[in-house]
């Protein structure tokens, strides 16, 4: 059998000969030839809004009408979409058998993973506890990874000192592959956490709800659980810096003369002015007493109207210097400590990716948006070598440890989601070309082999794993378990091999560490996860804030 194997640039698609051409957006974005676009989730409730730049007069006010930030300062939320089937276990983070991530498999399950038997991962077997003969096991970040993964590199080029206080946790979990048709993505699900009677009890940003990759009904590449989506949510498009900079629209505001304060109070003169004729006008001619506009009352239409003028002058004292506070080539804590100018503003692939995650992680870790999804393409990587796919690891590995050390610059926590439709596998041929290192190639798709992981940042310190009455805490690392030949065990878990439980187990998760699991349980009454009794099996880690930030 003659070799097949054919490196791709990072920046070049992917064609393979046992795929046709692809001919959808999803399929385009999978192997490469589209980029993952970004995406802003729109509040109704807040167009418009940041820090208080000074005080409104204390009668700019309606009853009813929403004034001032309109975010719940829940935990930040990043889910990392790598379109097409990216390799996450083993030779990035390791998954291990029913004891947990270190329980290690056999030497033929790794070989499937892309691990020669040289390459496997070692456990200290000294008994000198002082003695650490351990091979291929890295823990910076808590979560075990395979110290040789590209993905680990290129976070910790990234993160900085935001490591020390990460810890995380990998679910091994199947999927179809190659396809966005999995109800991978959890935005609304994390948007919805803890409303008990509807609207958006989660994650709300001053400005928007969620931010999302792609112009789709998830914002994502993977769909969102139909049971969870709400379209007065769905996603306008962004990606790039000038995008985010363009969620907000002063109009003219900016080109009238004086100061900030100046035009402040130039529009709080407007709403003055707008209250007096309205009040006028309901004595003179009687509106009141009789039907409005549009189903409202005389009185429901005047206090639209005066809302109206009061979100104006609100708008003018938040952003009356201009839209810089949105922008990440103009945040000194981006442009420079974790992205360079040149990566910002180059022509490259990496570039490209790099302004979007700057753009999202923005929005989303300073409180602009409450969630979000980068999508990443090209991810369907099995070309016969190992280069394509460990290149394309490294990119994602430095835009997840970009988020991590914005959080950190930030102050605030963070959970980063990483995700992918499907996986591959590898059938022990090996790379030996220089940058191939010895790994096994990538041959083709494998569901057998997929998982998805999660990062906690905790500013307060490295997130403790939760507790269950006789189970070893290490089990919570990771939920559920591999077969010793690499394969996902269906049955380890209720994720394993239902993809609407995984998003669901992501969700519980993201709540718990609100010290909220009673209120998955009341919002997501058919989640699947077993009963209440069992649900704590499920939880990674102990609560680090308790309801909001």
């Amino acid at each position: 059998m003659s070799k097949r194997s054919k490196y791709v640039p990072s920046h070049m698609p992917l064609l393979h000969p046992d795929h046709p051409r692809p001919r959808t957006r999803r399929e385009f974005i999978s192997q490469g030839f589209m980029l993952g676009t970004g995406a802003a989730l729109a509040s109704p409730m807040a167009l418009f809004s940041q820090r208080v730049n000074a005080a409104l007069s204390g009668d700019i006010n309606v009853n009813g009408c929403a004034l001032g930030p309109q975010g719940n300062n829940k935990i930040p939320f990043i889910c990392i979409d790598l379109a097409g089937g990216a390799n996450i276990a083993g030779s990035n983070v390791l998954v291990g058998q029913t004891g947990g991530q270190l329980d290690l498999l056999d030497t033929r399950g790794y070989n499937k993973q892309g691990l020669p038997g040289d390459r496997i991962p070692i456990l200290n077997s000294s008994p000198d506890p002082l003695v650490d003969n351990s091979q291929f096991i890295n823990t910076e970040l808590g979560l075990s990874f395979h110290s040789e993964s590209q993905m680990l590199a290129g976070i910790l080029a990234r993160a900085g000192g935001a490591g020390i206080n990460t810890n995380g946790a990998v679910i091994p979990a199947r999927s179809q592959n190659d396809t966005g048709n999995n109800p991978h993505n959890p935005m609304y699900g994390i948007a919805a956490a803890g409303a008990q009677s509807g609207g958006l009890g989660g994650a709300m940003g001053e400005i928007l709800a969620l931010v999302g990759s792609r112009n789709s009904d998830s914002g994502g590449n993977s769909m969102a659980p139909a049971s969870m989506i709400d379209l007065a949510f769905r996603p306008t498009k962004v990606d790039r810096p000038s995008d985010a900079r363009g969620l907000v629209d002063l109009g003219g505001l900016l080109s009238l003369p004086g100061t900030v304060q100046d035009r402040v109070s130039i529009m709080e003169a407007a709403f003055r002015m707008s209250q007096d004729k309205l009040e006028l006008s309901s004595i003179n001619s009687g509106l009141g007493a009789g039907e409005g506009i549009g189903g409202l009352s005389d009185a429901e239409l005047r206090e639209a109207i005066q809302c109206a003028y009061a979100q104006s002058a609100d708008l003018a004292d938040r952003f009356g210097s201009g839209s810089d506070a949105l922008d990440p080539v103009a945040d000194s804590l981006i442009n420079g400590p974790i992205f360079s100018d040149a990566e910002l503003n180059g022509n490259s692939r990496d570039s490209q990716e790099f302004r979007k995650t700057a753009a999202i992680m923005k929005l989303v870790i300073e409180g602009y948006a409450g969630a979000g999804t980068i999508t990443m393409g090209g991810y369907d990587y099995h070309t016969g070598d190992r280069r394509t796919g460990e290149e394309r690891d490294r990119r994602a590995g430095e835009c997840i440890g970009a988020c991590l050390a914005y959080a950190q610059a930030r102050n605030k926590p963070v959970m980063i989601y990483v995700v992918s439709d499907g996986s591959v596998f590898s059938n022990g041929m090996i790379d030996t070309s220089p940058l191939g290192d010895g790994k096994g190639v990538w041959t083709g798709d494998s569901q057998q082999t997929a998982a998805a992981f999660f990062l906690v940042y905790n500013p307060g310190g490295r997130p403790t794993l939760h507790s269950t009455v006789g189970a070893d805490q290490l089990q919570h690392q990771q939920l559920g378990w591999m077969t010793g030949g690499g394969d996902v065990q269906t049955t380890s878990s209720p994720a394993a091999n239902n993809v609407e439980a995984l998003v669901n187990t992501v969700v519980l998760n993201y709540m718990a560490l609100h010290d909220d699991i009673g209120g998955f349980t009341s919002k997501f009454a058919n989640h699947g996860l077993g009963s209440n009794s069992d649900i704590d099996r499920w939880v990674a880690f102990e609560p680090i804030v308790t309801g909001t930030i």
